[in-house]
């Protein structure tokens, strides 16, 4: 029995509708692209791979914070 990963399916839809021209998309378009990501991000946060982009994001914006004062 195949099995697929739904957090890979929703990259491979994202990838694929990111590659489109962006005066080709509408705004309906562009709503669903945003619930699809959304979707992707609440499927791998609780991944190692989502806990390691969560610590590579903090330490960016501890980074820029820290380069502001």
């Amino acid at each position: 029995m195949l099995s697929i990963n739904v957090a890979f399916l929703l990259a491979v839809i994202i990838y694929l509708r990111l590659r489109r021209r962006t005066q080709a998309r509408s705004r309906n378009d562009e709503l669903l692209t945003v619930i699809i990501v959304m979707a992707f991000g609440v499927l791998i946060a609780p991944t190692a791979f989502g806990q390691g982009v969560l610590h590579t994001v903090e330490q960016l914006a501890d980074g820029i914070t820290r380069s502001g004062h």
